[in-house]
């Protein structure tokens, strides 16, 4: 029961992510301007919009795949990803935060990725065999 419900959790909250990210870089394109900005990513530019827009379409493909039941393990690697970036970004690097708020934003975010793993993982448990 609590598997599944951490699979539940780990999907909508890749669903979520790879949506935010496909959108903030489907306006920057759309703008044409490419100025985005995200201090916690190792990237600039227009190197900053592609790869948002990679990794939005990345999450959406192996979200699918995987309540597909096909290639299930790129959606646990998908989930180890996100949350090392965003672990990686926010607290490894010098990145600073504007405020308290922000600093809570990156804490629960992150804290949700890290909770999203043991979904991930979940999905290669055994069933039991129904008689």
């Amino acid at each position: 029961m609590i598997g599944a419900l951490l699979r539940i959790y780990s999907y909508l909250f890749h669903l979520g992510l790879s949506l935010f990210l496909l959108g903030l870089s489907l306006v920057a394109i759309g703008s044409n301007s490419h100025t985005l900005n995200l201090g916690m990513t190792p990237f600039k530019g227009s190197a900053l919009t592609y790869f948002l827009l990679a990794s939005g379409l990345g999450g959406l493909i192996s979200l699918t795949l995987a309540l597909l039941g096909k290639l299930r393990f790129l959606f646990l690697i998908h989930a180890l990803v996100a949350f090392g970036m965003m672990f990686r970004g926010y607290f490894l690097t010098g990145y600073t935060f504007a405020g308290k708020d922000e600093f809570r934003t990156a804490v629960w975010l992150t804290l949700g990725a890290l909770l999203a793993i043991p979904g991930a993982w979940s999905q290669f448990r055994r069933r039991p065999k129904r008689k």
